[in-house]
């Protein structure tokens, strides 16, 4: 037996129980009170609850308060109507009657909405894209598209056409005739337009010129109507 507990053996089991005395200093041992994992978790999910709940949230200076944010609104619908009519008191009174007739109109977002809606158009009629233009062209407007196109297709002819721009847009009038709210805007736009028969050859316009076009859309709209969109129900060519 004594063979056994050689000098070296005895360094080995010191060892040994100096690393199990401090493995249990550092885990610690259980005593059967401990709380289960799921329990600690819970209860210190409550705890971060609870100062969420206690924290204020932050808000603009007036939210909530609707006298407010009325009076904010009339304040800048005021003033883009002073932009937008540039001193023709005849449109800025329509553009009010329109305001006054749908809450959800504002000048500047009407033009934003106008300025998309013409180059989507302009380009669906070169294309021949009949689903588009009937989305957003009221119905007589849109049979007059339709037989320009028929027609064209008929001939064989094709557009090249490229949307360069719209260097001037502007509000022409305004008004509520007591079912729709009416606005017409004066587009100038420039485009490359080409049209070319079946054989290729140009029929009209310049596929390497810019040229400047001109119309006068007016987009209609039933205020009580739960259809937010606009389609456009004359257009006119301005020489």
């Amino acid at each position: 037996m004594a063979e056994f507990l050689d000098l070296p053996t005895l360094i080995v089991i010191g060892l040994a129980i100096v690393i199990l005395f401090r493995l249990r200093s550092v885990l610690g041992t259980r005593t059967g009170t401990e709380r289960p994992p799921v329990e600690r978790r819970v209860k210190s999910d409550a705890k971060s609850k609870a100062v969420e709940d206690t924290v204020v949230p932050l808000r603009p200076s007036g939210a909530g308060n609707p006298d407010l944010d009325d009076d904010r609104r009339a304040r800048k619908i005021d003033a883009e109507i002073e932009q937008f009519a540039k001193g023709n008191a005849e449109l800025a009174t329509g553009l009010r009657t329109v305001v006054e007739a749908d809450p959800s109109f504002t000048p500047k977002s009407f033009l934003d909405g106008a300025k998309q809606a013409y180059e989507m158009i302009v380009t669906a009629f070169a294309a021949g894209d009949r689903a588009t233009l009937k989305n957003l062209l009221e119905k007589d407007v849109f049979d007059g598209f339709q037989r320009a196109i028929a027609e064209r297709e008929a001939a064989g002819q094709k557009i090249d056409f490229t949307f360069v721009g719209l260097p001037k847009v502007e509000f022409a009038d305004a008004e509520y005739d007591k079912k729709n709210v009416l606005v017409t805007i004066r587009f100038h736009a420039e485009v490359v337009s080409a049209t070319r028969d079946k054989d290729g050859t140009l029929v009209e316009g310049n596929a390497d010129q810019v040229q400047t076009i001109a119309d006068a859309w007016t987009f209609a709209r039933n205020p009580k109507s739960r259809d937010p969109n606009w389609k456009v129900i004359t257009t006119s060519q301005l020489d």
